[in-house]
């Protein structure tokens, strides 16, 4: 996470509901023989104490030692800064290309659950995500035949992940003027979608 103040003002709540609202990150864990990531889709509760989730049984990190201290890092949108789109290079001289991100890291410790656990994960998890989708009717599990769900249910297993803290990096250029701001934002918004939402997130800065 970049240590510049002026890029972590987001609050807790507004953290949390970037991680809620993206529901994938990577989750990473030490191993024995080094670090251990693996892609996952999560589902916070409520508020925000624990996320649950599930890995493939073959996954390493599923027959790592646990509980275990975790991290689960969340990316948004990002897009490179070409320092030309500051201005002139007589009005804001000697600057250098970046790179701005919205990310959020949610630290905590996973453990694993009990068996029974994963049928209703997997359900709530694509509740979630498919009462998002507009104009069709929800996919449940409902619509398989018998038996299917819990062979494939049979190859992965269900996973706590309590979090402990939460930290934020948006940044977006919070540390230049308006103006070059200003260049930063009509750039971007030719770019693309990646780029777009981050012209957006700056036009929204106070």
């Amino acid at each position: 996470m970049h240590p510049n103040p002026a890029f972590r003002t987001a609050s807790r709540e507004e953290n949390l509901a970037f991680a809620r609202t993206r529901g994938f990150g990577v989750l990473s864990v030490n191993g024995p023989d080094g670090p251990l990531a693996a892609h996952v889709p999560f589902l916070l509760n409520a508020d925000a104490s624990f996320a649950e989730l599930h890995l493939a049984r073959s996954n390493p990190i599923a027959r790592a030692t646990l509980p275990a201290p975790a991290l689960i890092a969340i990316s948004g949108p990002d897009a490179y800064i070409s320092p030309d789109w500051y201005g002139p290079h007589e009005q804001v001289p000697d600057q250098v290309p970046t790179w701005n991100y919205v990310a959020v890291h949610l630290r905590g410790t996973l453990e694993p659950l009990p068996d029974e656990a994963l049928h209703p994960h997997v359900d709530a998890l694509s509740a979630e995500h498919e009462n998002r989708i507009a104009g069709k009717r929800p996919w449940t599990s409902a619509k398989m035949t018998d038996g299917a769900l819990s062979r494939m249910l049979r190859m992965i297993l269900p996973f706590r992940f309590r979090v402990t803290s939460v930290e934020g990096t948006w940044k977006l250029n919070q540390n230049k003027p308006n103006k070059a701001r200003s260049g930063v934002t009509e750039a971007l918004s030719q770019g693309d979608a990646s780029a777009q939402a981050i012209a957006a997130l700056i036009r929204d800065l106070p």
